[in-house]
């Protein structure tokens, strides 16, 4: 896993949020990332919050946030990440905020996994992004365009795909590839290097969607170890 790349034509860096929801996607670049480095104990927080006996993903709220008891510094976070909210729904966006303590796998992944860990593109009928920022524990991964290839374009996977469907490769095909979501996922190419999003930093993600004037950006979320939790916005 690579830092933060300074070569990547794909992304873009930009110094406020102003500028991070005002710049438009084009010539490629279809990544934003606000850099930052936050001040506050995130790991505070989440010790706080605990392990969740039944649900994996805990989405909070203000209410909950403030009850917590913590020390100076873990009150500094978590006016940090209620301020993020602020700036996002003053947006018109419906930001959320989760402590992840793990993701359903799909089980039954067959020829081309769905679930988040794989590299994905995201999709919507209309114009519409991605924002995401990792407080806590392993951030998002991203990849290049170039370094990647839809897995329903890879033959082997295809004619799997084919077989399991029990048809043709016809337009009904191509429509339960779009229906599954398989032809968003991608394999990683032999020379792909992903890239960690880091900690802190606020990212705009260009989608798939019928105006995008650029490829979607290939992302997914990290490998994480039993025990290891995640604070992630997310809209």
């Amino acid at each position: 896993m690579t830092a933060l790349p300074t070569d990547n034509p794909q992304l873009r860096r930009v110094g406020s949020f102003h500028e991070l929801v005002t710049t438009r996607f084009a010539n490629g670049v279809n990544a934003l990332c606000w850099e930052r480095t936050l001040p506050g104990d995130y790991a505070e927080v989440v010790a706080r919050l605990g392990a969740s006996n039944s649900d994996p993903i805990v989405t909070l709220d203000e209410g909950r946030l403030r009850a917590l008891p913590l020390s100076a510094a873990g009150r500094i976070a978590v006016e940090q990440m209620l301020a993020d909210l602020r700036l996002l729904r003053d947006h018109a966006l419906d930001p959320v905020l989760n402590c992840i303590h793990g993701y359903p796998r799909d089980e039954e992944a067959g020829p081309v996994p769905v679930d988040v860990f794989s590299f994905h593109a995201d999709s919507a009928p209309v114009e519409a992004d991605t924002f995401l920022c990792t407080y806590f524990g392993p951030s998002s991964e991203g990849l290049r365009n170039e370094e990647a290839r839809r897995r329903v374009d890879v033959p082997e996977t295809r004619a799997a795909l084919v077989a399991q469907f029990g048809g043709a490769d016809n337009d009904d095909f191509r429509a339960h590839l779009t229906e599954q979501c398989y032809d968003l996922h991608y394999a990683p190419l032999p020379h792909a290097r992903p890239f960690a999003f880091g900690p802190g930093n606020l990212w705009r993600l260009a989608i798939r969607h019928p105006d995008s004037a650029v490829p979607p950006c290939i992302h997914r979320a990290p490998a994480t170890t039993p025990g290891q939790s995640r604070l992630l916005l997310i809209s």
